[in-house]
């Protein structure tokens, strides 16, 4: 392996750093980490994009400026690059078909916040379910009547729908399943039948999820398939007595659709932690109803999550600049004009994924 020093080059946007990730690459003679900031002055940017092999990126659309998106114009100032590595398991931020295009590896975080957005998940479910919000609110603005008015239910032995059994999904079918002793039904196309048994859910198609389920839980990756995949047409198929729960991405669950079927009553309120603008407005219509849950992208955002996070990005980056086997690829069908480019760079061919890839893999879902 080549040992010169700083022949790695990886460069990120100030503040969008990892915890620990500085540290953890500081350690490497042979890697050079470059930070640039959102108004970087072009005579400074450029050479560093220039240059570059690896760029550490945010998951978060709205707090990277977008020119730092990784799309066709960052990718024209950036020749040399070979990974593109996200801050979490959102891919939001990259163009992933422009970078397969280009023989560049996408690598995600899935998994390192599994926990706290499933952790996310059940707070919500619980909060709808036993109607927390609506008492809280009518205790403070002093408008609380009787205990009869907002009697909630229980959510033991209630059916959950679960749109994509990945890491996320399938830790929701566990705690769901254990706890409350929930019948759990999932669709996700690339997911058989006998992994999602295994997974601790009943294989069923999207039509039928929204049918049955008492709670429906999104989270798959935003993609092109997924885009807008739940609008006016699935929220009629779902039980007014039903509620819905997102913790993934914004525009995979149509807003508008959303608060057209709340005003008109059916289905039976909302948990949301993502948006189509994020955060979103104080005057969003989605926040005046009393039995919509609301927070701003925070289901991943935990003390634990973070530090996890930072430790799973800084190890993958590193083992992909050295040419190790990584597990959370985007688009595994890049392989191998990848590792030609990557082989052409550092004199040496980068070992394989594993046999199974990444199965949020986005070029899949396209």
């Amino acid at each position: 392996m080549n040992n010169v020093v700083n022949n790695k080059r990886v460069f990120y946007v100030a503040p969008h750093r990892p915890i620990g990730f500085v540290e953890v690459l500081g350690k490497r003679g042979d890697v050079r980490l470059d930070m640039l900031e959102h108004e970087s002055p072009a005579g400074v940017a450029e050479p560093i994009l220039s240059a570059a092999h690896a760029y550490q990126t945010s998951s978060t659309r709205d707090e990277l400026a977008p020119h730092y998106h990784t799309g066709a114009e960052l990718l024209k100032k950036t020749p040399n690059l070979l990974i593109v590595s996200t801050a979490g398991a959102g891919y939001d931020t990259v163009d992933v078909k422009a970078c397969t295009e280009r023989g560049i590896l996408v690598v995600n975080q899935s998994g390192g916040n599994a926990e706290a957005v499933a952790e996310h998940v059940l707070g919500m479910l619980l909060m709808l379910v036993k109607r927390v919000g609506e008492n809280d609110r009518a205790l403070r603005a002093g408008t609380f009547t009787s205990r009869a008015d907002l009697m909630g239910r229980e959510a033991f032995g209630k059916t959950i729908g679960i749109i994509g059994l990945g890491n996320v999904g399938r830790r929701v079918a566990e705690l769901c399943g254990t706890l409350f002793r929930m019948p759990v039904i999932a669709y996700d196309p690339y997911v058989d039948a006998e992994e999602m048994r295994r997974r601790g859910a009943q294989k069923v198609e999207l039509d039928d999820l929204l049918r049955r389920a008492d709670f429906v839980s999104i989270n798959c990756p935003l993609t092109g398939e997924t885009r807008m995949i739940l609008g006016a047409r699935e929220y009629a198929l779902m039980k007014p007595t039903a509620y819905l729960i997102t913790t993934a991405r914004g525009f995979i669950h149509d807003e508008e659709a959303l608060e057209q079927a709340l005003r008109e009553k059916k289905i039976a309120g909302a948990g949301l932690d993502v948006w189509a603008k994020e955060p979103p407005p104080a005057d969003h219509p989605l926040l005046k109803f009393d039995n919509v849950i609301v927070t701003a992208h925070m289901a991943g955002v935990t003390r634990e999550a973070r530090v996890n996070m930072g430790k799973i990005t800084a190890e993958q980056i590193l083992d992909a600049l050295d040419g190790k086997p990584v597990p959370r690829i985007v688009n595994p069908q890049v392989w191998p004009d990848y590792a030609k480019r990557f082989e052409k760079t550092f004199g040496f061919a980068p070992q394989p994924p594993p046999d199974e890839p990444n199965w949020h893999a986005a070029e899949k879902h396209a």
